[in-house]
């Protein structure tokens, strides 16, 4: 492509790329989540559009930190070595898959979409010239998202950006000249909105997009850009010039985000839906696979939707009347006024009964859905949710021992203590829960939840979905399993007789108590007839028994 000179011209230093490779799109991704992680507090606090919640910064953070993460796992998958190394289309696809997952907020999802962009562009040739090509399908198809897209936003800034370098040239040129457009653009949106002028800021979702071209400039480059200069907080009369929401405000009450499933011809029905529920719509992805964005007064009914459109999971619902309008100072937490308290305790659990139950006994709770355990930033989320100076984490599951370690080093690097333990199961994450004592030194507290915890053994009690070849023998589809310690150890035909068998099993061992966690849909009177059989057969062991809800596996078990 052709082009005419510009003012910021200059020749490309030898240290500068020409081309994106994939060890390019892995430092701009790293460089991103710690560009947009060391800007969140400032994007925060300019936060007034669509809705001055101030989480812009934290869900442009969360976004681009899952983006980062999947091209880590990219780069460490077995055998991405060598012949078999990712390429640059490895690479940015893995960038935007990730951010897809991973979309937080309105601002978060549309920048999902512009990564998407992107990627189709830069996985066929990663030079200047597609770089241009890859900015501007970015900026489309990210407008085309948002069902009422609005100048002064995140995508005017896109836009601005595409058209600073729709010439194409050097890598290092479109790249600058996409960073100073999008600058311009930044500095000009408080006289486009209305309310970013009123609270004399500039957008919160386009300076974080700034960030983001920022990150890929200096990759580029090798040179920082000059950082943009501290924005002013917003003007107090500003604040309900915004888009208040929630009962009684002016707009709607519910951010609702989920992952959908589903057809192409699903999703335009859905959006219609939709756009007639609630406002702040947005709608990223393809191939089957889509991050639904949109606030609305019935959050029922926007997840109803999903469901009629086709498999929606990872279902977020905020209450905007909890983040945008705080209540009076002596009726806030303390938390909320930024007190920390001293300790908290977070937990992974299965089913609404037992997350209520150890919410109730004063931990904070994620909910662990079947099919879609929690990532890590779920835990980070929880542990940040906990606002304490110290916090002991609770995966009470296996496989989520690593996003727990994850979510821990980040915690710590925040300034928070954070001691993981590596509780396997939800009943050892109770018998932990139960010795918890806040009171004392938190090493103590720590090796007596230990303790407790690996004192515990714990069985679980599932239903074949299909044949397939255990430790016990072969089952069939519709036969009741019963693991012990993670481990098929008895295959049965009927719930209850199997639970009697397996509590056999682990009592032959010793006990002195025995937990039992049932299930909504567990055949009636399980629980009672379990207590009997321990009763009967065991004289000294007592039994406690708390109901899970829907969600959880049929019947835990745990013997301390």
């Amino acid at each position: 492509m052709s082009r005419a000179p510009q003012p910021f011209d200059h020749a490309v230093r030898s240290d500068e790329r020409l081309v994106l490779d994939a060890g390019a799109v892995r430092a701009w991704s790293a460089r991103t989540a710690e560009a947009l992680g060391r800007e969140r507090a400032a994007i925060d606090a300019i936060n007034v559009f669509p809705v001055a919640d101030g989480d812009t910064g934290t869900n442009l953070y969360l976004t681009a930190d899952a983006a980062h993460r999947a091209v880590e796992a990219v780069f460490a998958a077995p055998g991405a070595a060598g012949d078999h190394a990712p390429d640059t289309a490895d690479a940015v696809r893995a960038m935007a898959h990730g951010a897809l997952l991973g979309a937080r907020g309105n601002s978060g999802t549309i920048l999902s979409q512009l990564l998407r962009g992107m990627a189709g562009v830069l996985a066929e040739g990663a030079d200047g010239d597609h770089l241009a090509r890859a900015l501007t399908t970015a900026a489309a198809s990210a407008r085309a998202a948002v069902a009422h897209p609005e100048e002064g936003t995140i995508l005017t800034v896109a836009a601005a950006a595409a058209t600073g370098c729709w010439d194409g040239g050097t890598l290092p040129d479109v790249a600058r000249r996409a960073y100073e457009g999008a600058r311009t653009a930044l500095e000009a949106t408080p006289g486009q909105l209305a309310v970013l002028g009123a609270a004399g800021v500039v957008d919160a979702g386009g300076q974080g997009l700034v960030a983001v071209l920022g990150a890929l400039l200096e990759t580029i480059t090798g040179t920082a850009p000059e950082a943009l200069p501290p924005s002013p907080a917003p003007a107090p009369a500003a604040a309900g010039t915004g888009e208040t929401c929630g009962p009684g405000g002016e707009g709607p009450g519910y951010e609702v985000l989920y992952l959908l499933e589903a057809e192409d011809a699903a999703v335009e029905l859905l959006k219609a839906r939709l756009d007639a529920l609630g406002d702040s719509l947005v709608v990223v992805g393809g191939d089957g696979l889509w991050n639904v964005h949109v606030h609305v007064d019935d959050a029922g009914a926007a997840v109803e939707a999903g469901i009629e459109a086709g498999r929606p999971h990872r279902i977020r619902v905020t209450h905007f009347a909890a983040t945008a309008r705080p209540a009076r100072a002596e009726e806030t937490p303390a938390h909320a006024r930024g007190e920390r308290a001293r300790r908290a305790v977070v937990a992974v659990l299965p089913g609404e009964g037992l997350a209520g139950l150890c919410a109730e006994a004063g931990a904070t709770t994620v909910q662990a859905r079947p099919g879609e355990p929690p990532a890590g930033d779920d835990l980070l989320a929880a542990v940040r949710r906990a606002h304490a100076r110290e916090v002991v984490l609770l995966p009470n599951d296996t496989d989520l021992r690593a996003a727990a370690a994850t979510a821990a080093e980040r915690a710590r690097a925040e300034g928070i203590r954070v001691a993981l333990i590596p509780t396997r199961a939800a009943v050892q994450g109770i018998a932990a829960l139960a010795v918890h004592e806040p009171d004392r030194s938190f090493d103590e507290d720590v090796v007596a939840m230990t303790a407790a915890a690996g004192a515990t053994r714990y069985a679980e009690l599932a239903v074949a979905e299909r044949q397939s070849f255990t430790s016990a023998g072969v089952c069939q589809a519709g036969d009741v399993l019963g693991l012990i310690e993670g481990d098929v150890a008895v295959i049965g035909q009927d719930l209850t007789e199997t639970a009697r068998t397996v509590l056999d099993r682990m009592l032959q061992a010793g006990g002195e108590l025995v937990t039992l966690v049932v299930a909504d849909g567990a055949p009636p009177g399980l629980a009672a007839t379990l207590e009997t059989h321990v009763r009967r057969g065991y004289l000294a062991v007592d039994t406690v028994t708390y109901h899970a809800g829907e969600g959880a596996p049929p019947l835990l078990i745990g013997v301390e």
